[in-house]
């Protein structure tokens, strides 16, 4: 089907998603924390109300690329350069700083499940982080001269949504287990920093020579 990109294209994005997945942040760690405090219930509803987000992240970047792409290539051009600005920025921070999985306090007060599902859509929602990432990253996977490029940035963010739910999933059912390890393998932790680092910034070199040399 026309919206859906080549092989090695979704295999690369394939990898960032993975990587991007598994790697602490805002999401990861009220989902984390809700389970390790309130138990699976509130963990799950963590990750659905995030995932929701990520829908609406999806559907408003592909809306707002495909409309700087009717209205000027030249601008999309911009965009995706700025982008890999950005995830070169994002390559190195992950280098510098590292990731990090901050946890709530055991003693913390019970929410409700639906407050805890309006919590998590609330962070994921309003992160400028997810909404720069959404607007920069997709891009990359499509090109400005490409009639389908509304449908395949559709499909790649819901495909990262796809991919990520059950994973995240697997982390709440497993949350215990899964936070010691990660506090307890710096080394690990690590590994994926640079993992992270050197995805975000193949892709961003990737782009800039090609503009370059075009």
């Amino acid at each position: 089907m026309a919206y859906i990109p080549d092989y090695a294209t979704l295999l690369a994005f394939t990898a960032a998603a993975l990587v991007l997945t598994v790697t602490p942040g805002p999401d990861m760690t009220l989902f984390m924390s809700k389970t390790l405090t309130q138990g699976r219930r509130a963990g799950l509803a963590a990750v659905f109300g995030a995932t929701c987000g990520l829908v609406l992240h999806t559907v408003l970047a592909a809306i707002g690329v495909s409309a700087l792409l009717s209205a000027s290539a030249l601008a999309f051009t911009v965009l995706k350069i700025v982008g890999a600005a950005y995830l070169i920025y994002l390559a190195v921070q992950a280098v510098r700083n590292g990731s990090s999985l901050a946890l709530e306090a055991a003693s913390v007060k019970k929410q409700p499940i639906h407050r805890v599902w309006l919590q998590a859509l609330g962070i994921n929602i309003l992160n400028p982080k997810i909404v720069l990432f959404f607007v920069t990253f997709l891009p990359q996977f499509v090109s400005a001269a490409d009639p389908n490029a509304t449908g395949k940035l559709m499909f790649l963010g819901f495909y990262f949504v796809v991919l990520g739910m059950p994973i995240c999933a697997a982390m709440v059912l497993g949350a215990s287990a899964f936070a010691r390890f990660l506090k307890s393998s710096p080394k690990f932790m690590r590994a994926f920093d640079w993992a992270f680092a050197g995805i975000m910034g193949t892709f961003a070199l990737k782009l800039l020579v090609a503009k370059a040399n075009s």
